[in-house]
């Protein structure tokens, strides 16, 4: 039976690649949400909602 120990390389590997994989995912939702927000501020351009485009442009300098 093979012994796995707590500081083995194989450890290392999995908590790089346990890192590495939630890393991707933070920028994949973070690009989510922009694309959404900039969705959202053409569409307040288009139906001239000057409220709802200051509203939103503050929230996309919040999350960049």
């Amino acid at each position: 039976m093979e012994k796995k120990l707590l500081n083995s390389p194989q450890h290392e590997v999995n908590a790089m690649d346990s890192l590495f994989a939630e890393m991707v995912l933070d920028k994949a939702l973070f690009d989510f949400r922009k694309e959404k927000i900039q969705q959202k501020i053409d569409q307040s351009l288009q139906n001239r909602n000057k409220k709802e485009f200051l509203r939103l442009t503050e929230e996309l300098k919040k999350i960049s």
